[in-house]
């Protein structure tokens, strides 16, 4: 949880290792379950027979998180310990973020293989010549949130005024959010990470994603209104997973093996989140199993609002790329014609 966790984030030796657990596949599985994993595999062209699929050695893969373990990357866990990655010969190593963990970098560079980040960020490092191309988005909707007090009496962004927001200087919806709304004696302060100034203030709000901070001040006995970000129109892919341009074309069989297994661990994380969310709890303790079931819950809609199709999860559209591109640069956070939405995306690994 951003804003609980930042006080003490601070604090910690972020060691890079943090993972699941990866079961192997047995080789006592039924033949049925092999036919129909064989199935799955040919029709997203991950292998080619049942028996190269049996002689594939495992393929080693890093996937480094863009924060500590949460809700938002349910997903990816439940793609681990429910063995989705190991039926596709895939032995992943989920490495816990934090507060400054350059994810866009060590992936651009090299020093992990995939990554997780939000769609606008892919955009802005792509300007700096960053090679880093999504391969697929989860959240179809930004969980991006403006959280005031109810007796503010502020219920949409027209209603901005007269107070106090904390928000980090560099997030993108900012110099979006002053374009479009006039922010009348609004002032404007760094986010300490915490909800512990929202709760002492009622002319205070604060950024948030819906699914952590507001339960978190609700729980202090605050009553929080959210003002969805996307409500504007400013509603980047979240939690996207991303590698680089020279993965794709080295090592398609990966990358397809890595999206499928991820795929169907976001689709068995919104139906089925209790036991993820018990490992997630397991690998940060500050993640309540309350917390996380909330925002199990809160999470679907955003995964599954939009989809042109309901079985299309994760998917993603070069008009959503081009609109992001336009409102970054209406916002200030990006220079006209500096990044080609076009290449900040693959979806061709994504299952039909």
């Amino acid at each position: 949880m951003r804003g609980v966790l930042w006080q003490w984030c601070s604090l910690l030796v972020l060691v890079l290792g943090i993972g699941g657990c990866s079961p192997s596949v047995s080789s006592s599985k039924s033949e049925t379950a092999g036919n129909t994993q064989k199935q799955n595999a040919e029709k997203t062209g991950s292998v080619g027979s049942e028996s190269a699929t049996e002689n594939a050695s495992v393929d080693d893969v890093d996937l480094a998180l863009n924060w500590l373990p949460e809700a938002e990357h349910g997903g990816f866990y439940a793609a681990d310990i429910h063995g989705l990655f190991a039926e596709r010969k895939l032995k992943v190593k989920i490495i816990s973020g934090g507060p400054g963990v350059p994810v866009i970098q060590n992936v651009a560079s090299g020093k992990v293989m995939f990554g997780v980040a939000n769609a606008d960020q892919v955009l802005l490092g792509r300007a700096q010549e960053a090679d880093v191309v999504a391969i697929f988005a989860p959240l179809q909707q930004s969980p991006r949130c403006i959280m005031v007090h109810k007796k503010s009496g502020v219920t949409k962004f027209d209603d901005l005024r007269n107070l106090t927001l904390a928000i980090n200087p560099n997030q993108t919806f900012l110099g979006f959010l002053k374009k479009r709304q006039p922010l009348t004696d609004v002032r404007i302060i760094q986010y300490s990470g915490s909800v512990a100034p929202f709760l002492q203030d009622e002319r205070m709000g604060q950024q948030a994603y819906v699914f952590s901070e507001p339960f978190v001040a609700q729980k202090q006995g605050a009553e929080p209104v959210n003002l969805m970000v996307s409500d504007l129109g400013f509603s980047p892919y979240t939690s996207v997973l991303l590698t680089r341009a020279e993965i794709i074309t080295s090592k398609p069989d990966l990358v397809r093996r890595v999206v499928e297994a991820s795929v169907l661990g976001w689709r068995k994380y919104l139906d089925e989140p209790t036991q993820t969310n018990e490992h997630i709890h397991s690998l940060n303790k500050e993640m309540g199993l309350d917390i996380l079931e909330f925002g199990a819950t809160t999470i679907k809609p955003l995964c599954e609002t939009g989809l042109s199709s309901p079985d299309r999860l994760g998917e993603m559209t070069l008009e959503r790329w081009k609109t992001l591109a336009k409102q970054l640069v209406e916002g200030g956070s990006l220079k006209a014609d500096s990044v080609d939405p076009a290449k900040a995306f693959d979806a061709s690994f994504l299952p039909n």
